[in-house]
């Protein structure tokens, strides 16, 4: 069976044909990504603290590696079975009866709406950032509170106020691939992930609805939200003007699929309660699977709801990983490693002899010893959410001296965003069991340095899977099979995708990283009153 899935990242789309076997077939029970191809669009980062994307850019992206696709496998695109996406969640994306975006869409990054959320969370004394009275009744409605700026809520509310004009064209609020399934097939949809991310799904109706009292309390039309489905419920089919567009046949079955929070850990095998998984992409996480609905008010973590009925993804996220170190690699690499002056993707230059931004990092850094010299660099280049939520944290190189090189600049900004995640993984275990090991997936589990570096900071056995880079991809494939019934559920994601390497820590290496990680916990607490009499006036 052929499957065409769609990863829809932060800075581009990665378009899949994945060939799913069965118990009877020769290679037996498997699943394998055998062409890929990528394009990428634009973020735009306001003065506001706006970070935006045009849905248009989305659907060319798709319609770009889709016909490329065509083109270089004709005859398996023409049994596409099924298509499904993995997507970046948590983004505003407004839409007309047409389903054509009335605004650009309002990325997860965005951070404009504070004055909103501050004026519609309640006063008086607060926690979790939002006031006691409406914290409670969120966490009763829905399970969550929406206590970020970054939270769709209050995006929504923000165009409400401050773009009368787009919002009286709105027919309904979407995420990014719900987005893109209602141009595909024409209905507006919402899987229960996505729902969920909008802070305003209540929990204790099933099946699952917006809650009521949530919508009048924030004055948001119910007509405004759209009809929640599972991630693996087909939405429609693929329409003929949308599939002329993409260059496929129409008719094909296309399912809802699930954000990148969910279905990543799907994709690295992590479908039992206590499986813990690591992502470093542009983003990053720490996730564990587990059957409570847990909140940590004081952490800004929290159960988010996964695409397995009646599980949960105890979920902890840092929205700058794997962009540190495209930072380091364009403001400091380059030069150090010096093999080009420009900003290019040197994986893809055919004299290169790195096959990732990673490889291309690990020469440096594998030569340099654990703990950088101790120099510590905070991973917050674009503000912060879990285990505190502050907008105007940024990034600091810390203890820096006479002998410091910029190859120990280079490997504490991997180390960094290593201390960040062992602090997710910590906080995680407060509330929640978690196995021993830890599966490293995302762009960032490519190099072995860095899955040592993760190892050696968490100080716990570190696994990774073949093509960790594209284990959201994964995901979504097994979405599509487990919807026309090819495998059980999504439990069976555990046998087909099996770890290929453990990286044990390295014991020697304990005491500088504790010692570094002590000091890491406590440089936002010690700072955070400069940053924000830098920062929160920009």
């Amino acid at each position: 069976m052929i499957i065409l899935t769609y990863d829809v990242g932060t800075t581009g789309v990665k378009t899949c044909l994945f060939s799913l076997g069965d118990e009877g077939s020769r290679e037996g029970a498997s699943i394998r990504m055998f062409d890929s191809c990528f394009a990428d669009y634009s973020l735009r980062i306001l003065p506001n603290g706006g970070a935006e994307q045009d849905p248009e850019e989305w659907w060319d992206a798709l319609c770009q590696t889709t016909k490329r696709l065509v083109e270089r496998r004709p005859e398996e695109c023409s049994r596409i079975a099924g298509i499904s996406f993995c997507a970046q969640a948590q983004s505003l994306v407004l839409l007309d009866e047409s389903a054509r975006p009335v605004r650009p869409s309002m990325s997860y990054m965005d951070q404009r709406s504070g004055a909103v959320r501050k004026a519609h969370s309640g006063r008086g004394p607060k926690i979790a950032g939002a006031g006691i009275p409406f914290l409670l009744q969120s966490l009763y409605h829905t399970g969550v509170v929406a206590g970020s700026d970054k939270d769709p809520v209050w995006k929504y509310i923000w165009v409400k106020e401050n773009e009368p004009e787009v919002y009286a064209g709105v027919h309904k609020w979407l995420d990014v691939k719900d987005a893109l399934v209602a141009k595909m097939t024409g209905r507006f949809t919402m899987s229960r992930d996505s729902a969920f991310a909008t802070m305003i799904m209540d929990k204790n109706q099933e099946p699952p609805e917006f809650s009521s009292f949530l919508m009048k309390k924030l004055g948001i039309p119910a007509h405004h939200m759209p009809e929640i489905v599972d991630s693996t419920d087909e939405v429609g089919t693929l329409l003929p003007e949308p599939a002329k567009e993409l260059g496929l046949r129409s008719g094909i079955p296309v399912f809802s699929g699930g954000s990148d929070a969910a279905l990543i850990g799907v994709g690295a095998g992590c479908v039992r309660p206590g499986m813990t998984h690591v992502y470093m992409g542009t983003s990053g996480w720490v996730s564990t699977v587990t059957e409570k609905n847990t909140v940590d008010t004081s952490a800004m973590i929290a159960s988010v709801v996964g695409v397995q009925p009646g599980l949960y993804n105890y979920f902890a996220e840092l929205e700058t990983a794997g962009k540190c170190l495209e930072w380091v690699r364009d403001h400091l690499a380059l030069d150090e490693i010096n093999i080009y002056l420009e900003k290019m993707d040197v994986s893809e230059d055919p004299r290169s002899e790195y096959k990732s931004l990673y490889d291309y990092l690990s020469k440096v850094i594998s030569e340099t010893a654990a703990g950088s010299g101790g120099v510590i660099f905070t991973p917050w280049l674009h503000g912060n959410r879990c285990p505190f939520e502050d907008a105007n944290a940024r990034g600091i190189f810390f203890n820096i001296s006479l002998e410091t090189g910029k190859t120990e600049l280079i490997r504490s900004v991997v180390e960094g965003t290593c201390y960040h995640m062992r602090w997710f993984l910590e906080t995680i275990r407060k509330k929640i069991k978690t196995e021993y090991t830890v599966r490293f997936v995302g762009g960032g589990a490519l190099s072995s340095v860095t899955a040592g570096i993760l190892a050696d900071v968490l100080q716990l056995p570190v696994e990774t899977v073949p093509e960790p880079q594209n284990v959201g991809a994964v995901g979504a494939a097994m979405v599509v099979a487990a919807g026309l019934g090819r495998i059980g559920d999504l439990a069976a994601a555990e046998e087909l995708i099996r770890p290929d390497a453990v990286y044990q820590p390295n014991p020697s290496s304990r005491a500088v990283h504790d010692r570094n990680y002590d000091t890491f916990i406590q440089l936002y607490a010690a700072n955070k009153h400069l940053f924000r009499h830098l920062n929160q006036d920009i």
